[in-house]
């Protein structure tokens, strides 16, 4: 079964090889049929401690690494 990859924003990289990842996804609501937003924050691993705040990045799921984190950051694409 394939790895599902998210695309969101670093909101903090504070923790030693942990970054929060802010993901949002949109959707039709079902009954007033208006686009809603939703976000959800992901704790990704960061080996390098490469991400940086505002940075956009992709994240892939994996085994679980801790209590919180069970993605990884995979791609950071350039500017």
């Amino acid at each position: 079964m394939p790895k599902r990859v998210l695309q969101g924003v670093v909101v903090s990289d504070k923790q030693d090889k942990t970054v929060v990842v802010k993901v949002e996804r949109r959707f039709t609501h079902p009954v007033m049929k208006k686009t809603v937003r939703k976000t959800k924050n992901y704790h990704a691993h960061d080996e390098n401690n490469q991400a940086k705040v505002g940075d956009m990045v992709f994240i892939e799921e994996s085994k679980p690494l801790s209590k919180l984190k069970t993605w990884v950051l995979v791609d950071q694409p350039k500017a």
